[in-house]
């Protein structure tokens, strides 16, 4: 097996010992490659002794390791090591280029960019699963890529693919590759948007002759991607989506779920990457009416004849939070948290969908900053303030009924270890405060 010569005795130094690192040293132990393991945390060093991988101070040795694996989290401008890795640029590869190595001869769809990655995964992966196929969804969506329990069965794979894998990766390449959409996130990062989008091309720009990329045409930003390959560097077929070419296949579809814009956008792509695969429109509508919508994407918490209550906790940029403020009335908004930088809301399309905003999180002043002039708010600080003062302010009318919407627009990082975590304290509030009380 060519992959198993591939890194059979040579020398990897895996730097980043979280999930994706663990499973990066399992991976290359059992295709025979000597590691030297690294972690800048004295917490997580400790847990990878008692996993018995070798710890290893591999910079201070010049030409000693033959590859470094870094984990996505890991900045090489901000690192401990950064000197030594600028140095040893050529060297660098990720999980991704590990797990491509490993699966040349599967069928990968890759789908990046800023919102929606997870939803659009899960949307084809249910047409694949409705047409019979073998598959799996892997990546930033869940468990790391190398996680993967080997089977005989030959998978296509979906994988979510952050900036932050696609920064340092050399190798990686997808039949199918798609960028949803380009809007200001990890620019703490990345430092601008310009670097972001040229990051985010590379999923495009490893491509071959007989592989497809998939962009956004509505997208200003991904426009100035598709101007970038004017000069014909793209080898791959470019198809251009524009959800407004797919009102009749809506039309076609009864699943509640694809009435809001976001949504019709992530169907777009899957359907032009599974009628690729030559799968029949019977197949992919059917596949499409079966599709539920993932946890703490405007999920409904609570639904009656007075009250609708929505946990959108995975917003977490204002752009991601315009599509729930799109499809809603009589909006209780609870907005807060860690902002992204260089991010900016545009409340004139939403203000009057908008009864009042309740400010969370840490960074209050931000915040204040960018509602005040367009619609009423008040400081809550927290969520369970937050709850309590809608409850409080909730006015009922008769034409339309009050949506209660988490959608921070912010990473949750200040209060909360993540967002599922801060979207399920919300549901359990609401659950608490509204579904238990007989007058809501």
């Amino acid at each position: 097996m060519v992959t198993l010569k591939k890194y059979q005795n040579k020398k990897i130094a895996v730097y980043g010992m979280g999930l994706t690192g663990c499973s990066v040293a399992k991976t290359l132990k059992k295709l025979g490659g000597k590691i030297f393991c690294w972690d800048d945390d004295v917490k997580i060093r400790k847990k990878v002794k008692k996993l018995n991988f070798p710890l290893n101070k591999f910079w201070l040795k010049q030409n000693f390791v033959d590859n470094i694996v870094i984990s996505p989290g890991i900045d090489i401008n901000r690192c401990k090591i950064k000197n030594y890795l600028r140095k040893n640029l050529n060297k660098i590869i990720t999980d991704l280029d590990l797990f491509f190595d490993l699966n040349k001869d599967c069928l990968i769809i890759s789908i990046t960019g800023t919102n929606g990655k997870s939803t659009t995964c899960k949307i084809i992966e249910k047409i694949l699963k409705t047409a019979k196929y073998n598959v799996k969804t892997v990546g930033n969506i869940g468990n790391p890529i190398l996680s993967l329990n080997k089977t005989k069965k030959k998978y296509v794979f979906i994988l979510e693919v952050s900036s932050y894998q696609l920064q340092y990766s050399k190798l990686f390449c997808s039949k199918h590759a798609a960028i949803l959409n380009i809007s200001h996130d990890h620019l703490e990062r990345h430092r601008n948007i310009k670097n972001y989008i040229k990051i985010k091309s590379r999923i495009f720009l490893a491509q071959n002759r007989s592989d497809y990329s998939y962009i956004n045409l509505a997208n200003r930003y991904s426009k100035s991607i598709i101007n970038t390959f004017k000069n014909k560097k793209l080898k791959s077929k470019l198809v251009q989506i524009n959800k407004s070419s797919y009102k009749l296949l809506i039309k076609k579809i009864n699943n509640k779920y694809f009435k809001s814009k976001g949504s019709i956008e992530n169907m777009a792509f899957a359907y032009r990457i599974t009628k690729n695969l030559k799968i029949k429109d019977k197949t992919i509508i059917e596949g499409l009416n079966k599709f539920k919508g993932l946890p703490h994407r405007q999920e409904i918490v609570f639904s009656n004849k007075k009250l609708l209550c929505i946990n959108d906790s995975k917003a977490t940029s204002f752009d991601a939070c315009l599509q729930s403020l799109l499809n809603y009335e009589q909006i209780y908004w609870i907005v807060g948290g860690l902002h992204k930088k260089q991010d900016h809301f545009y409340l004139k399309k939403v203000k009057k969908r908008i009864v009042k905003a309740y400010i969370i999180g840490k960074n209050i002043s931000f915040f204040k900053k960018q509602i005040r002039k367009n619609i009423p708010f008040s400081v809550s600080n927290n969520m369970q303030n937050a709850v309590n003062n809608i409850y409080r302010d909730l006015k009922f009318s008769k034409n339309l009924k009050p949506t209660i919407l988490l959608s921070p627009a912010a990473a949750s990082f200040d209060q909360f270890n993540n967002f599922e975590n801060r979207g399920n304290y919300f549901k359990n509030l609401v659950i608490k405060k509204f579904k238990q009380r007989s007058n809501v």
